[in-house]
Order: structure tokens, then C-alpha cells, then sequence
């Protein structure tokens, strides 16, 4: 491990609980996996789940701030949920000075997803969804599928989420309905 990786290793874990920390290593372990499987850079996999959710243990104004100040707004018809994919990628960018646009867009929709995801961002999405601490129902299907199919996992992870907010009236972003369309198009 380079030191690089060890400092935003030490940050993570400084700023997020526990239970949050353990869930971006178990992402990062999960996504430097999946990107060695189908042939992505495995150091922006590590250092992308690592950083996913920088800012999940933020407060909403400050993450509101940092979305505005890198030239984003927020949208009402927004879960709050979903803002710290926004502000991480904001905050990786202007307070961490990562220019990489793989590894911005990685962290940026691995919540939402959206249509014509790289690689990478495939990698992050499904490695949040697969990682090793999680535990909801059909979890283990998704794993198996990830083994064989990103898409195939994505494909059953988007339905998942879009049944499951449908079920609890909340509103379904349209990266996300985007992303399943585009998937399907496939």
C-alpha cells in the first residue's frame, strides 16, 4: 500500500463511525476484486471505494455547499440520501485536489447510477451493493451475478432499489431510471 492510499485510508477513517469506515474498506477490497476480474485500473478501484463515502456522515449544509461550489445544484425532488454521492465527488475534488474523472465519476453515482457508466463506475456501484459487510435480503444473489456479469448485477441491484423506494414512496432519481433503461437497452 502506498502512502497516498494510507493517508486517505487515515482520513476516511476520521471522518466517518466505525460501522461507516469498515463498510468503505469492505467497498474498496470488494472493488480492487472486481476490477482485477474485468480488467480495470486496481489502484482508482481501491482508492474510489475508499473514498465513496466521504462525506455520508456530513451535514446536509455542508454538503449542499460543497455540491454548489463545484457547479451543481441540488434538485428538490432529491432523496437526501443521495447528496453525499454528489458532495464526495465535490469534496475529493476541491478539498482533496483528485482531478481523475474516472475515479470523480465513480464516487459521484455509485448511489444513483446513470446511463453510459465506465467501468469504473460499474465497479463502485456494484461493490457497494456486494460488499462484504452488507447483509439485506438477495445480497448473495447479487454477489453471485457480479462474478459473472456486471450488468446482470446492476440489472437486479436497480430493480431492487427501484421496487424497494416505489414500495416506501420515496422518489426514484433519474440517473437511476436512466441507468436501468440503459442497461436494459444494453
Amino acid at each position: 500500500m502506498d502512502s497516498n492510499t494510507q493517508k486517505y485510508i487515515n482520513l476516511i477513517r476520521s471522518r466517518l463511525s466505525e460501522k461507516r469506515f469498515i463498510h468503505s474498506v469492505n467497498v474498496a477490497d470488494c472493488a480492487a476484486q472486481l476490477a482485477k476480474k474485468y480488467g480495470a485500473d486496481e489502484y482508482k478501484a481501491y482508492l474510489s471505494g475508499i473514498l465513496h463515502d466521504i462525506m455520508k456522515e456530513e451535514n446536509i449544509d455542508i454538503q449542499i455547499k460543497y455540491i454548489e461550489k463545484n457547479g451543481e445544484k441540488v434538485d428538490s425532488h432529491m432523496n437526501k440520501q443521495i447528496y453525499h454521492q454528489m458532495s464526495g465527488a465535490a469534496y475529493c475534488r476541491l478539498a482533496l485536489g483528485i482531478t481523475d474523472e474516472d475515479i470523480l465519476g465513480a464516487i459521484r453515482y455509485h448511489t444513483t447510477g446513470k446511463r453510459g457508466m465506465t467501468l469504473l463506475e460499474k465497479i463502485i456501484y456494484t461493490a457497494d451493493f456486494i460488499s462484504a459487510d452488507r447483509k439485506y435480503p438477495d445480497v448473495e444473489i447479487m454477489r453471485e451475478k457480479a462474478q459473472s456479469s456486471l450488468e446482470d448485477a446492476m440489472l437486479y441491484s436497480l430493480r431492487y432499489t427501484i421496487t424497494d423506494l416505489t414500495k416506501r414512496a420515496l422518489p426514484i432519481h433519474p440517473d437511476t431510471i436512466e441507468c436501468y433503461n440503459w442497461i436494459l437497452e444494453g
